[in-house]
């Protein structure tokens, strides 16, 4: 049976459901995406620690409370996790709800319910989610006797997790590392929540329900530290007891800079053009601009109501049509303009200049596309290509910086390699 889904989607086009009901001889319910018709033809009868199908992979994971394995078929990949009905019916209702405002959260695609356990066993239920490609566990990042140089990175990775969805009026309830994964991001890390079986979504979140999660999160992490500190065979004393209140503090610093409630004069509302680049520069899209007229007549105030933290994303997308993360769009952007610049047709000429869109299609097939399939045999199997190609940028960059003059890509991938693939520094940790 195929039914839409009740929830809107701004990010995806058309999301249908297909589901199984339960019988004598299939004693669950199965609600699945069409795409991923191929599910159905796996064990959900039997817990998914007995499957022994060749579709089993082995992959990087971090810790988790319930079962997890992945499953593999042809090009996609995906994680199934066995908890208890209930958890399990929020877990997906809540990744749902965040797929459809575009929130940093893994892609739910079905839900099984077995009806002939009983519901609060571990075995209840599976919530199936697709495999966040190219993704590590934050013990990944370990280095020496702590985060080392990455420390930094994230400590602002996770402090926008918790700022975006408490924007969306989303409240995590279990904030930790091990509920997140992590990828590369440019320059930076992404963080995508993985577990939402505590989490919940409100219109708004009072900043009582914001500072909950913020107190539950500087608990976690300090638990998860303190046994890293012991894996490691070090005291409690070696932890890194304070990564919990760094992030904090990152957080309210950032959950600051958005609230932007501002009075400039009336004849000054290019103030109101600066604020919504400010906040475009953080990778903030403003959904909304309020502005008010004061009684005093000499005044105005102007509130922006911020959305999703997409903004170079969502336009990459919009002129290219090609899909990256937050940083590496901003680079990728900045790697189009470098290529408009390049082809633009001279003062001297008196042409006018092609339109945006015919050389965005340009860069796309003449740089972007030719240097991605380069890219994708000089580079380890499994790593992301896209992220080379934000390496490869800035290496270039720094090379034209070092040689006073541009430097071409092909040179630039050339020393590259021969360089041994470098990627972006990482800032030292004071």
């Amino acid at each position: 049976m195929l039914r839409p889904s009740s929830l809107p989607d701004r990010r995806r086009r058309g999301t249908y459901t297909s589901t199984r009901t339960a019988s004598a001889e299939t004693p669950y319910i199965i609600t699945l995406r069409p795409e991923s018709h191929e599910l159905l033809d796996l064990d959900w009868d039997r817990s998914i620690m007995e499957w022994t199908t060749s579709h089993l992979v082995e992959l990087p994971r971090g810790i988790s409370r319930h079962n997890v394995r992945f499953v593999a078929f042809d090009d996609r990949t995906y994680a199934v996790k066995e908890l208890p009905s209930r958890a399990a019916r929020r877990d997906h209702e809540v990744l749902q709800h965040l797929e459809s405002l575009a929130g940093p959260a893994v892609r739910p695609v079905g839900l099984v319910i077995r009806s002939d356990r009983d519901p609060d066993c571990e075995e209840a239920a599976v919530v199936i989610s697709r495999y966040l490609d190219y993704s590590f566990s934050y013990r990944e990042l370990i280095s020496g006797a702590g985060f080392g140089d990455r420390r930094n990175q994230l400590l602002d990775a996770f402090a926008w997790l918790l700022v975006e969805l408490h924007l969306l009026g989303c409240v995590w309830r279990d904030c930790s590392l091990s509920n997140v994964l992590y990828r590369y991001d440019a320059g930076a890390i992404e963080t995508t929540l993985v577990d939402a079986e505590t989490a919940a979504i409100h219109p708004r979140l009072s900043d009582g329900q914001r500072l909950e999660d913020i107190e539950i999160m500087v608990e976690n992490v300090a638990g998860e530290m303190g046994d890293i500190a012991a894996s490691q065979g070090r005291s409690l004393d070696e932890a890194d007891l304070e990564m919990g209140e760094d992030i904090a503090e990152r957080y309210r610093a950032l959950w600051a800079e958005l609230q932007v409630d501002e009075r400039v004069p009336k004849d000054q509302h290019y103030k109101i053009a600066d604020g919504i680049q400010r906040l475009n520069d953080l990778g903030m899209e403003v959904a909304e601009v309020k502005v008010l007229p004061l009684p005093d007549g000499d005044q105005v105030q102007f509130k922006l109501k911020v959305a999703d933290r997409n903004f170079h994303s969502n336009r990459l997308r919009e002129l290219t049509g090609v899909e990256a993360r937050e940083n590496q769009a901003r680079q990728i952007l900045s790697d189009l303009r470098y290529f408009e610049a390049k082809h633009r047709p001279s003062a001297e000429q008196g042409q006018p200049g092609p339109a945006p869109a015919l050389m965005a299609a340009r860069w796309r097939v003449e740089a972007f596309e030719p240097m991605l399939r380069k890219l994708a045999n000089k580079i380890p199997p499994g790593a992301d290509p896209v992220q080379a190609y934000c390496d490869l940028l800035h290496h270039r960059y720094l090379l034209s910086v070092n040689a006073s003059q541009d430097i071409d890509t092909e040179t630039a991938l050339a020393d590259w390699l021969a360089a041994g693939r470098p990627g972006y520094p990482i800032a030292v940790s004071p």
